[in-house]
């Protein structure tokens, strides 16, 4: 499987997409996939197929709760009642800040998190607490903590367990297990935010923290943003019936219906036909060539002063420095032509973080982009040892 057609760069520019990387720069920092990547020609299929299956009802305003061909693929162990379709994860997290929640409430979120996602919980008036990790994810000890310190307050907890952004961390089931039960003895909610789990490159996953606990005490948000495109404007929620019934009385929905109707019925008809899952498929060996190329380029900087762990899915690699700033991690990019992002943006730790992504590069540019980025290092490293 190639590439459609109609997977081209010819309108990537300003006015038309949300952000244009700067010409010359080989841009690390976009959380999307490269244009290549969008499966335009298959879309446009799918969308025609579903105007013919389903006519005029495509166009109309949709069930509240979402499509039910839609609903119905993505239930996993559960059923339709389980699901509310969303426009994607933002979409789901802001029904859940404004309607789970009121000004003031405590949000617990991990120690290093998605930070538009955070500032989505601030501006809804919620008062966002860090809770520390490890190297496997949000320390259940330090979650107790958080959770008997702001008892009473909490209007949940935040957490991306599987292909963590932007660490890449998967969290694993034991892990998982103790942390639900933290937050069963202390009430508090989790909303796992899973963006990049169907994004597997290495391995196999652990179950869902949903699945784990039977739609319990957890609302999981997924999203096609990640794996089809982010334009399509389509996610969904999974959660127990009484809490996607709730979701589903908020005014934004009912007032308009289904978030993206026609889109639902298009994915779903990707989904059934099987094309979504040889599509998957096929992604994922692209960005597994992104990931290693990068790594790849980057491997002659790693030792005592920079150290990555490659990511076994999702888009990102977390470099962290001991010895060194982040200002330094920076220049170096910045010295090799390369655009990262601050760890800071992510959150805060003993050590200097910076975010790279594979997603949006081919592995030529990735592949040069780290080897520059490993030069740059190494020459600074030269320079400040030398007397």
């Amino acid at each position: 499987m190639t590439a459609a057609p109609l997977s081209h760069r010819r309108a990537w520019r300003s006015g038309i997409v949300q952000q244009v990387s700067p010409a010359r720069v080989v841009d690390l920092g976009p959380g999307y996939l490269q244009p290549e990547l969008m499966p335009a020609g298959l879309l446009a299929e799918a969308y025609q197929n579903a105007l013919v299956e389903f006519g005029s009802a495509a166009l109309a305003y949709g069930d509240d709760r979402g499509a039910a061909p839609l609903r119905a693929a993505v239930a996993g162990r559960g059923d339709q009642d389980n699901v509310l379709v969303t426009a994607g994860s933002s979409h789901a997290l802001y029904l859940l800040a404004t309607m789970l929640a009121k000004p003031g409430d405590v949000v617990l979120v991990e120690q290093f998190g998605y930070d538009l996602g955070q500032r989505l919980l601030r501006d809804a008036g919620l008062r966002v607490v860090p809770v520390s990790m490890d190297a496997h994810g949000v320390d259940p000890s330090a979650f107790e903590d958080a959770a008997r310190a702001h008892r009473g307050r909490i209007a949940f907890a935040c957490m991306t367990p599987t292909f963590h952004n932007p660490t890449g961390v998967v969290v694993p089931e034991r892990r998982r297990r103790e942390l639900l039960a933290v937050a069963d003895r202390f009430g508090v909610l989790i909303v796992e935010d899973d963006a990049y789990a169907d994004l597997v490159l290495d391995g196999e996953v652990p179950p869902s923290m949903v699945d784990i606990a039977s739609h319990q005490g957890v609302v999981r948000l997924r999203t096609f943003s990640k794996s089809v495109a982010p334009g399509l404007r389509l996610g969904f929620l999974l959660a127990d019936p009484r809490t996607v019934t709730r979701m589903a009385e908020h005014a934004l929905i009912v007032s308009g219906g289904s978030a993206n109707h026609l889109a639902s019925l298009a994915v779903a008809q990707l989904i059934a036909s099987g094309a979504y899952a040889r599509h998957l498929a096929w992604l994922c060996e692209q960005l597994r060539a992104r990931r290693d190329a990068l790594a790849g380029g980057l491997r002659a900087a790693f030792g005592p002063d920079l150290a990555c762990d490659v990511p076994a899915g999702g888009y990102f690699l977390w470099l962290r420095s001991a010895t060194a700033p982040e200002s330094a991690l920076l220049d170096a990019a910045d010295a090799a032509g390369v655009r990262i992002c601050d760890g800071s943006r992510f959150g805060a730790g003993p050590s200097a973080t910076v975010r790279l992504s594979y997603s949006f590069n081919p592995p030529s540019d990735l592949a040069a982009a780290g080897a520059g980025f490993a030069a740059a290092w190494q020459e600074r490293t030269v320079k400040e040892r030398t007397p």
